[in-house]
């Protein structure tokens, strides 16, 4: 399917309350702007400079979400571009985007990734971890809190990823009654984002679904 057919399609089958994220790491300049074309404007990357480079000559009004690991030396490369960094795991990372955006003049907001998978290859903190965490935000003024993200185990097994998903909106809940900001949950990818609107998330982030599979690197 086109791309921009992809992106319609999508946005039939969407609720209002969920923001589509689509997916363009490894993709070509040419490919985002299809997308952009037929109306798209978040993006997502998961790589540093692979996003520095294409903010810097696609257009201004697009909003860059930065999905991915991300190392802290490598903050300075994400937080001059990004609307939304999603994966906060930690935080030293948490710290080190603090002082970069108030370097910046600007207040960065995250997500905090939580580890829900099954699987050892994920990041994330655990739900404990997160709400700890987030007790502290108070100290990092150039970050605004907006809420967790986190993926599902790689399986078949729906009953498994319905669980998973609970326990991060379990923690988005708990985290929006102490701070209002705290309203976006990033959950949901090609292979599950019907079951992720199912429980609650405000945020998909849809690559494969669009722009097809992405080429090994």
């Amino acid at each position: 399917m086109p791309i921009a057919a992809a992106i319609r399609q999508l946005r039939k089958e969407l609720p209002s309350t969920v923001q589509l994220v689509a997916v363009s790491k490894f993709k070509p300049v040419e490919d985002i702007l299809e997308a952009y074309r037929a109306g798209q404007r978040d993006f997502g990357e998961n790589r540093p400079q692979e996003l520095a480079t294409k903010a810097r000559v696609l257009p201004g009004d697009i909003r860059w979400h930065f999905i991915g690991h991300l190392q802290t030396n490598k903050v300075k490369l994400v937080v001059p571009c990004a609307t939304l960094i999603h994966s906060v795991d930690s935080e030293r990372l948490l710290a080190e985007i603090d002082k970069t955006a108030r370097a910046l003049g600007r207040t960065m907001d995250i997500l905090l990734e939580i580890h829900i998978a099954e699987e050892t290859t994920k990041q994330g903190l655990t739900p404990e971890e997160a709400l700890a965490l987030a007790g502290r935000i108070g100290a990092y003024p150039g970050v605004r809190l907006r809420g967790v993200m986190g993926m599902a185990t790689f399986t078949d097994d729906q009953a498994q990823v319905r669980r998973e998903f609970r326990t991060l909106k379990g923690v988005s809940q708990q985290l929006l009654a102490l701070w209002p900001d705290c309203d976006q949950v990033s959950m949901g990818m090609s292979e599950d984002w019907r079951i992720a609107i199912e429980e609650g998330t405000t945020l998909v982030r849809i690559g494969t679904s669009i722009f097809g599979k992405r080429d090994s690197r």
